[in-house]
Formats: structure tokens, sequence, C-alpha cells
């Protein structure tokens, strides 16, 4: 299989998505320690900050969308399709993504939405270019 713009993409933001638990659980090492961090949780725990709250949810919605996203990759690579419009949607859904955690981490809701919309119009696109290969 040849390395395409695609793939790299895939890597890049796989990379990334396996890094975003780190700062929510730096701030929870913070707020309760090591110890508490590493026990088990239970009620009387103290609550994570809002900020490392919503970076926990950002990285749990990376990951649901990197497991539509890697497999359109993979499918198109596997089927030799690498087209100015696929490297471009691969691209933007890194971007896409990257944006939508740090807005969704800082608590901005119309911009964390909409990086959402646009990350999820390029996996339509890549969607689309497997479903012209198939019809």
């Amino acid at each position: 299989m040849k390395i395409t713009p695609e793939l790299v993409s895939l890597g890049i933001i796989a990379l990334a998505t396996s890094l975003m638990w780190v700062p929510y659980v730096l701030a929870r090492i913070n707020t309760r320690g090591l110890v508490t961090t590493l026990g088990n949780p239970g009620p009387s725990v103290t609550p994570d900050p809002l900020w490392a709250q919503r970076a926990r949810m950002a990285h749990a919605n990376a990951i649901e969308n990197l497991a539509v996203f890697a497999p359109l990759v993979l499918i198109l690579a596997t089927l030799g399709i690498s087209t100015p419009n696929t490297v471009f949607a691969a691209k933007l859904f890194i971007g896409a993504r990257l944006v939508h955690y740090v807005v969704y981490v800082a608590g901005v809701p119309v911009i964390r939405t909409a990086a959402f919309i646009v990350g999820f119009a390029a996996t339509l696109m890549l969607a689309s270019a497997f479903l012209t290969q198939i019809v």
C-alpha cells in the first residue's frame, strides 16, 4: 500500500487523539493528588475542573470521530484512491478536529459546533469518494 497524504493525515490525527487525555489527567492529579487519581474514583473525590471535564468529553468525541475517519482513509488507501479532494478532506478533518478540541476545552460553544460540522463534512467527502467507486 502506498503512503498517501490521507494516511499521513490519519497518523497525525491518531497521534493527536492519543495525547488528548494528558491535560485532563494532569489536572486531575493537580486537583486530587497522584494517589487518589491512581485509585478508584468514589463519590467523595473532588470533581475535575470544568475545563478538564470538557477536555475529557472532547477527547471522547475525537475518538468517536476517529472511528469513522480511520476506516474511510484505510479503505481509500487500499483501493488506491487519492485525489485532490480526498487530500483536502483529510487535511480539513485534522484542522477541524484540533480546533474542535481546543474550543471545546475553552468552552466556546458556537465555534465548537462549527468545527464539528466541518470535520463531519470532511468525513462525508471521504465517504463520497468511496461511494462513487462502488456505485
